[in-house]
């Protein structure tokens, strides 16, 4: 698949290891929380009651009303990170900041055992519990009744907010826009990426995963459980012990199969969509790009470099991608304004 886009890093950010690991060293959080101060002070906590005794957490962030003489309309932003990261990851914080310095209301959305929430739900998180994902937008939506509503997800949180897309008629929630950047599309080819790629990468989410899995043990004493299931420190040998034991699948295939957005999973998708990933993310294999559906809400953007979740051309401000998502949701939300007959 040709790129679509152009996105032209400095010559020192440029390669695919280096825009995917370097936007989260240590030195770059203490850049993008000092930038994210505003959106931070701003933000409360909440508990959203998903359904089925599921609650999820989210930290809300309204933007400051700018002087007019009628409220203007307000559009809220949902942001989710990726697996094993949280509301508080990089790339979360700063895309909130990018779009609540422009007048959006955000909210910056933990999945199930993610983040300090692992005593908020005693079954374990996996990548297939969308109903409660589906559950917290829509109780967004009636927390927020008059505000637009907009979805942006990075990784497993981009292919989430895709599949909360294409379920929301259904479930009768009105998006606007929804957005993914780096989402998986094939997690069975995603995990062969990792065990065939740089071993860093492979590493790094056992270590992040057992660290998750200890957490939830000490919040549900006696419930869990792990040290021969994290034993192995193998991901595909703990995938399938995760799915066997606690995500009610038959098998692997099963399981990875329920959370892809290939082949025609995202066919009958109406809301306006768009994927944002580049052809050397180390992670998201480029050639399931052509496994995807081709409705007419879904605009798919390619770049040639990138990496995983990192279109990084700066060390300090918004990088290309939270400019682009910004751009993105600021003409869905005019589009919208004129629909409505607002100015």
């Amino acid at each position: 698949m040709s790129p679509t886009e152009e996105f032209r890093p400095p010559r020192w950010l440029r390669g695919a290891h280096v825009q995917s690991i370097l936007p989260s060293l240590p030195l770059r959080r203490i850049i993008v929380e000092r930038r994210a101060k505003p959106v931070l002070s701003a933000s409360r906590e909440l508990l959203l009651d998903c359904g089925d005794g599921v609650r999820l957490q989210g930290f809300f962030s309204p933007a400051p009303l700018p002087p007019a003489p009628l409220p203007p309309a307000r559009t809220l932003a949902v942001l989710l990170h990726g697996w094993e990261g949280s509301a508080k990851s990089l790339y979360v914080l700063s895309l909130a900041q990018t779009l609540y310095e422009q007048g959006f209301d955000v909210v910056r959305l933990n999945l199930r055992d993610h983040g300090d929430t692992h005593h908020l739900n005693r079954d374990l998180f996996h990548s297939c519990r969308l109903p409660e994902v589906v559950g917290a937008v829509r109780r967004l939506q009636y927390l927020f009744p008059t505000h637009r509503l907009t979805l942006a997800g990075f990784s497993l949180g981009g292919n989430f907010m895709l599949r909360v897309a294409a379920a929301a008629p259904e479930a009768g929630i009105h998006v606007e826009k929804a957005i993914g950047v780096s989402p998986v599309l094939d997690p069975a080819n995603c995990l062969e990426a990792m065990e065939q790629g740089w071993s860093l990468y492979h590493d790094y989410f056992v270590r992040k995963w057992t660290r998750s899995l200890r957490l939830k043990a000490r919040a549900w004493p006696g419930e869990f459980q792990f040290d021969e299931f994290i034993a192995s420190r193998d991901l595909r040998l703990m995938t399938r012990e995760l799915v066997l034991r606690h995500a009610g699948y038959a098998d692997v295939e099963e399981y990875f199969r329920g959370y892809a957005i290939t082949e025609d999973r995202l066919a009958a998708l109406t809301v306006p969509s768009t994927l944002i990933t580049a052809l050397d993310d180390p992670i998201i294999p480029a050639k399931d790009l052509a496994r995807l559906a081709k409705p007419a809400a879904l605009r798919v953007v390619v770049t040639e470099t990138g990496g995983h979740c990192g279109f990084f051309d700066s060390l300090s401000g918004p990088g290309w991608a939270d400019r682009l998502i910004l751009r993105e949701l600021q003409s869905t939300t005019r589009d919208a304004a004129h629909g409505d007959g607002m100015t």
